[in-house]
């Protein structure tokens, strides 16, 4: 029985902290035990009994006492095992919590490690940001200004990509275009701004030669373009930034300049040449008289070299007409306007052409006849006197140079001037029935004429009346137009409107 109990205990130690183990254990001794009890009960009873069947007490004593003793010793084997066991696992707890507590140490450290490693990148990140908040507010004041700067440029500003669609659009581009700029963004811009003066072809030109282009366009006397073209190719994507400055009147105050440059120099000139050409001209009037005088009575020979010398006579006279109308001119030149009837300037003038103009063929002023129409009480006109009567004298011998030109039998030259008052403006029309001009001839009567080397011996300056319509659209503020037809004539229009004076 000690043998099955020794190994009971050894079974228990060599057990498994599992309960499984455990529980196998303990059914395996209790069977043990149970078949042996079963097989061995008989035997132990016997064991205690005397021959005449009384219990053997000492024996009951002595085997009570040691199964206590040997239950005892069980117990206190089992004590100091699970005493060495406890101090063991212990130890090993010990040994755990050691462990765990470096671990805790060595994860507390790398945590803190990591936490001040956080904190300088959150510190670095915060620094990041702010330089971020500070460059996109510096990006969008720059923006800002940008558009302001563009918004308020006098120039048109439109801005094109390589396909030749809208990227920018000012405002004076919208009020040149009248399209807004939602509109007309990523848009192509001929489907947007038809109208404006340039073609595919030129932008493409520009992009190839990657340099800037100016191109002039305008209508004489009406609007003056300067057009500028940027090629884009340093940026992400090509383009053309097209600037449209508007020089209209910079290019008619630099024409008033050199016009009235020019006009005093003509005066200059005049005041000159008359004063030059006084002395020689009265001595051969006065020449040409005695001549003249001294031939009288004598015999028909005679006749012929006197009606020589009358003609002569009269060229000098006229030519003295000339130098005095030189010197009017050159006197009456000025910055300030006076006020005239404009019929009295026009019938002096008609006087004077009488007395200055003729044609080489032999046609004169003085042959036309001259027709006024001019309404009653009409108001002064605030004019530069000089530049008004040049103007006429300008009309009145593109006039006798159309007439002179005509063929036909019968002809009565006429010469037709209205004069009238209506909104706050005075209307000539001046009309003579002499050859009329051509459509071409029409279009550029009022440009410059530049004489080649062909036609420096004839002259063309009635065929160009550029210096006229200078006076009128510009000195005067008015307008002139002309009409005519190759067999009926040519009629001048002219407006010229009474607050010009206050609006020069």
């Amino acid at each position: 029985m000690i043998s099955f109990l020794l190994y009971k205990i050894e079974i228990r130690i060599e057990m498994k902290r599992g309960s499984r183990v455990m529980t196998k254990g303990w059914l395996g001794f209790g069977s043990l035990l149970y078949l042996y009890s079963a097989a061995a009960s008989a035997n132990l009873l016997n064991y205690f009994k005397e021959e005449d069947g009384s219990t053997k007490w000492q024996y009951v004593a002595n085997f009570s006492s040691s199964i206590l003793i040997i239950t005892l010793s069980l117990v206190l084997i089992k004590l100091f095992i699970s005493q060495r066991r406890l101090e063991r696992v212990n130890r090993q707890l010990e040994q755990v919590r050691d462990g765990l507590e470096q671990r805790v140490r060595e994860r507390t450290a790398t945590l803190n490690g990591y936490n001040e490693l956080l904190q300088e990148t959150n510190s670095l990140l915060e620094g990041e940001i702010e330089q971020h908040r500070q460059t996109t507010t510096r990006l969008q004041s720059s923006e800002a200004y940008l558009y302001c700067i563009i918004e308020s440029m006098p120039l048109v500003l439109i801005g094109l990509n390589r396909h030749n669609t809208i990227s920018h659009w000012n405002r004076l581009a919208e009020l040149a275009s009248g399209v807004e700029r939602e509109q007309a963004l990523r848009h192509n811009l001929w489907e947007i701004y038809p109208a404006i003066p340039l073609s595919t072809t030129q932008l493409e030109a520009v992009l190839q030669r990657g340099k800037p282009e100016t191109i002039k366009h305008c209508q004489r006397g009406h609007y003056y373009y300067d057009i500028m073209l940027f090629p884009l190719r340093q940026s992400e994507e090509e383009g053309v930034v097209i600037l449209i400055d508007d020089v209209t009147q910079r290019k008619l105050s630099e024409n008033r300049l050199i016009q009235r440059d020019k006009m005093a120099s003509m005066g200059e000139l005049a005041s000159a040449m008359a004063h030059e050409m006084e002395v020689p001209l009265k001595e051969i009037v006065a020449a040409v008289k005695s001549a003249t005088e001294s031939l009288e009575g004598s015999g028909s020979h005679f006749e012929q070299t006197r009606q020589r010398l009358i003609e002569a006579r009269e060229r000098g006279e006229q030519a003295f007409t000339i130098m005095r109308n030189l010197l009017d001119f050159a006197r009456e030149y000025g910055d300030n306007r006076h006020h005239i009837q404009m019929t009295a300037l026009i019938d002096h003038t008609l006087e004077l052409a009488a007395s200055l103009i003729d044609e080489k063929s032999g046609v004169r002023f003085s042959d036309i006849e001259t027709i006024r129409h001019y309404a009653v009480q009409l108001p002064t006109y605030p004019c530069y006197h000089s530049e008004m009567q040049y103007l006429f004298l300008t009309l009145f011998r593109h006039a006798l140079c159309a007439i002179a030109r005509v063929r036909r039998e019968a002809f009565v030259p006429t010469l037709t001037v209205e004069v009238a008052f209506h909104y706050d403006a005075l209307w000539l029309k001046i009309q003579h029935n002499g050859v009329g001009m051509s459509s071409d001839e029409q279009n550029t009567i009022f440009e410059p004429f530049y004489l080649d080397g062909e036609s420096k011996l004839q002259d063309h300056s009635w065929q160009r009346l550029s210096l006229a319509y200078f006076i009128i659209t510009e000195h005067h503020r008015g307008q002139i137009a002309v009409t005519s037809d190759i067999n009926i004539g040519t009629t001048f229009h002219i407006e010229l409107p009474l607050n010009s004076y206050h609006t020069h």
